[in-house]
């Protein structure tokens, strides 16, 4: 006997239930008007439970991440936007091509299902844009109160052009450190959505994907390019202290080289947070030979993700591998890492 088709989902009003993780026909019902809808490729069409694709010669790229921010929305962008553009720059940052993403979601009983999909949507439309398509997933839903809301957790993978060889541990006295533009932009926009907190001026995320750009900073540079990382969770200062440790050299900054929006920089000093440490999800960090730094350099601001890019100081010989700062007024102090987490659930 044939049973009778399932009412389509209410977008509007409807709510994640427990039975949309289970492996039944309301969970087909979700991934196809959500999840297949909105993310719609060549390989989520053919319904497999894995992707099968084509890999370009040259050595692949693989990363993971999960995506917890609260809130799930804020000025910029979303959850679901965020984690393809988080995912996009971690494989970036090895000079790679990124080629494709899968996404995993864990879902609270009780969502929104019109969250859902503004989110699913989303993050289609960046993953669109940045020609990385989302090609497998899962979903999994947890009982009311285990979660909050949507988890993400992204894979994304990427070929290494031939003669590219971007690694933290190549970074050696010498090498010019730059800045793609702004700090702090993300974890503001984040703690004042988070708080309601009201600035005289807008403050947005960054978020985007760098992929282009490292593109761009790979064709001027090649070779020279030594090292690169993008700033995210404890910003500019945990990332240069964890390139030094492992490259085993210090760093020597420039305080009044280091772009700042002066909305970010108000909005820090009102808060008693340091920008330094704040996240970004748009901006990488590069070391980069010095007969080359100039070029790179150059490259990066004719980009519109590196137009604000400068110049902010060099890796120098330190056997206890300090990152130092020049301030404004000409004095200096040590860049530390923080011993915890100055904005929690930032990505």
């Amino acid at each position: 006997m044939n049973r009778p088709p399932r009412r389509p989902l209410d977008l509007r009003a409807g709510r994640v239930e427990l039975s949309h993780g289970a492996g039944g026909s309301a969970m087909a019902q979700l991934i196809a008007q959500v999840f297949q809808t909105a993310l719609d490729n060549e390989w989520l069409r053919r319904g497999n439970d894995q992707a099968a694709f084509e890999v370009e010669p040259g050595r692949m790229v693989m990363t993971t991440d999960g995506y917890v921010i609260s809130p799930l929305f804020f000025p910029g962008g979303d959850i679901g936007s965020l984690a393809v553009h988080g995912t996009i720059n971690d494989v970036s940052m090895a000079g790679a091509v990124p080629r494709y993403l899968s996404a995993s979601f864990i879902l609270e009983e009780g969502f929104p299902l019109a969250d859902l999909e503004r989110i699913a949507r989303s993050m289609g439309e960046a993953a669109r844009e940045a020609g990385v398509p989302v090609v497998t997933g899962d979903t999994k839903v947890v009982e009311r109160g285990k979660a909050d809301g949507v988890f993400i957790c992204t894979t994304g993978i990427g070929v290494i052009p031939h003669g590219i060889d971007i690694s933290v541990e190549r970074a050696r006295p010498g090498d010019q450190i730059l800045l793609s533009g702004s700090l702090g932009d993300h974890g503001v926009a984040i703690l004042s959505c988070r708080h309601d907190l009201r600035f005289e001026t807008a403050l947005i995320s960054d978020s985007a994907p760098l992929h282009a750009l490292v593109a761009t900073m790979v064709a001027a540079g090649g070779a020279a390019l030594h090292a690169m990382r993008d700033p995210t969770r404890g910003g500019l200062a945990a990332t240069l202290n964890e390139i030094a440790q492992q490259a085993a050299v210090g760093v020597r900054l420039r305080e009044t080289a280091i772009p700042i929006k002066p909305a970010v920089a108000a909005a820090c000093e009102l808060l008693g947070l340091d920008p330094l440490h704040v996240a970004n999800e748009g901006k990488l960090v590069a070391f980069v030979a010095p007969e080359a730094a100039q070029a790179v350099l150059e490259a990066m601001r004719a980009h519109p993700l590196g137009r604000d890019a400068a110049l902010i100081g060099e890796a120098v010989a330190d056997q206890h591998c300090f990152v130092q700062m020049t301030t404004g007024f000409g004095g200096g102090r040590i860049v530390d890492w923080l011993a915890g987490e100055q904005l929690p659930r930032i990505c």
